[in-house]
């Protein structure tokens, strides 16, 4: 390989459109736009979702279903997931700032526990709300449960 054998990747370089250059560009006339009318005036612009006057889209579509603003959305964790995550973290208790400290929660999350599986750590847990399995398996484990 010699300078003067360099060549650059084969498609890798492409002929740059010039638009409005005279007809031997092959962009030259009507300069791409198609004739007359509106779009091929210069400073046309459309607004999103304009269909021309016939009924946009969005509101021939019929309004489906129910956003409730006032849903609580929590960050879950079974109560068999529990002995892992107190192991791999070293947890001395089951509370958000912990939780948060550790990466598992962001700051604004809420967080359940839910009865799928066993716990076997006697824990003190804080969170904001427990399912009653849960509490009865955390319970009998020697675990105690304080809703924040």
């Amino acid at each position: 390989m010699q300078l003067h054998n360099l060549k650059p990747a084969e498609g890798s370089v492409q002929k740059v459109k010039r638009i409005g250059r005279g007809e031997g560009s092959g962009h030259g006339g009507t300069s791409t736009r198609g004739n007359k009318g509106q779009q091929a005036r210069t400073g046309y612009q459309s607004k999103k979702g304009h269909e021309g006057g016939q009924m946009p889209i969005q509101r021939r579509m019929p309004k489906r279903g129910f956003k409730n603003n006032n849903r609580v959305d929590y960050k879950v964790f079974n109560i068999g997931q529990l002995d892992y995550l107190i192991e791999k973290y070293s947890l001395s208790e089951f509370s958000l700032d912990l939780l948060y400290i550790n990466g598992l929660i962001s700051r604004t999350d809420a967080v359940k526990i839910l009865g799928n599986g066993e716990v076997k750590a006697k824990l003190a847990f804080k969170v904001n709300a427990i399912s009653e399995k849960a509490k009865q398996a955390i319970e009998a484990a020697g675990g105690s449960v304080e809703l924040v």
